[in-house]
């Protein structure tokens, strides 16, 4: 039996239709809640708004960092709803970074000011600052990340189960590669978590160990950048363990160029109150054997004249 042209064409176009609403369906930004995906030519193309700008992003793996950092740290539409400007904001190493065209932080970091300094791939400050004048030869690369996390109340469930909760929520959530997870070591309430991704090992379509502990950063603060429909868990048999407290350890390929000339006002805190308990301990020393000293004088001189009195 054959059939006409015309059948054929009709239905040709019916399963194009089919196509495009699947496609439609499930074209959309799995690591951003901000994401706009569209359908074009049987494939899913997704933006980013960053300031101004919609910048083409790879929805199927977590953003590039400095991606994210530089969307958080403009105002307006290209973030949250802005704040009050008598309101707190903890900006914590948050910055306005200059990127490359693939996400990447450029070795160079100015943040719209005169003075500059030198990043690692992670886009943490490695250099002193200096002015525009300061040169940074190479993005020297993060090849260790340590993440430290605090749980709370897991001490009856074994290690090893932990372990691989862990393990199972990095390589499914974040789209890390298992052999990227180096270590996952257990101390009282800490949990560290060892990524480590040399130069040698990353090729172009693995995941960045730094972006990864970024989204996991977020996600244990209660600030995920993933949609909220696919939330953050560490699931053992069933029940979600609980952790908080995230804190994230930087170890470049080279040693880091930071010296001692400019201290920051916290370190300078610290140092003054170290002085002050120094010196307050060295005075109540002193007062301590002063006092001492003349309760003795006093006990040899009342002995001196009880012994006056027995001669005589």
């Amino acid at each position: 039996m054959t059939t006409s042209p015309l059948f054929r064409l009709g239905a040709a176009l019916v399963c194009c239709i089919l196509i495009s609403q699947a496609l439609g369906q499930d074209c959309s930004c799995n690591f951003h809640v901000k994401g706009d995906c569209k359908a074009n030519n049987n494939a899913c193309e997704c933006r980013l708004p960053i300031g101004p700008d919609m910048v083409p992003i790879n929805c199927s793996q977590p953003i590039p960092k400095c991606f994210l950092m530089k969307r958080e740290s403009n105002p307006g539409k290209a973030g949250r709803r802005p704040k009050p400007e008598n309101a707190l904001v903890d900006n914590d190493g948050l910055y306005n970074p200059d990127c490359e065209d693939n996400g990447v932080f450029k070795a160079r970091q100015c943040n719209n000011t005169e003075t500059c300094w030198c990043v690692n791939s992670a886009g943490v400050r490695r250099t002193d600052k200096g002015d525009k004048n300061w040169k940074c030869t190479e993005l020297v690369r993060t090849f260790w990340v340590i993440v430290q996390l605090t749980r709370n109340n897991t001490d009856s469930i074994p290690e090893a189960d932990l372990k691989n909760a862990i393990k199972d929520t990095i390589t499914n959530r974040y789209k890390l590669l298992l052999k990227f997870i180096n270590n996952i070591e257990f101390e009282g309430p800490l949990i560290y978590i060892d990524l480590k991704q040399n130069f040698t090992e990353k090729t172009p379509n693995d995941v960045d160990i730094v972006d990864v502990a970024y989204y996991m950063e977020k996600d244990v603060k209660g600030d995920p950048i993933i949609p909220l429909n696919n939330p953050f868990q560490i699931l053992v048999n069933g029940k979600n363990v609980p952790v908080k407290e995230p804190l994230i350890f930087y170890i470049d390929e080279k040693p880091h160029e930071i010296s001692m000339k400019r201290l920051t006002a916290g370190l300078i805190a610290v140092i003054v109150v170290v002085v002050v308990a120094i010196v307050a301990g060295i005075v109540v020393l002193i007062l301590t054997r002063r006092k001492k000293g003349r309760y003795e004088k006093a006990e040899v001189k009342e002995m001196n004249e009880m012994q006056k009195q027995l001669t005589s």
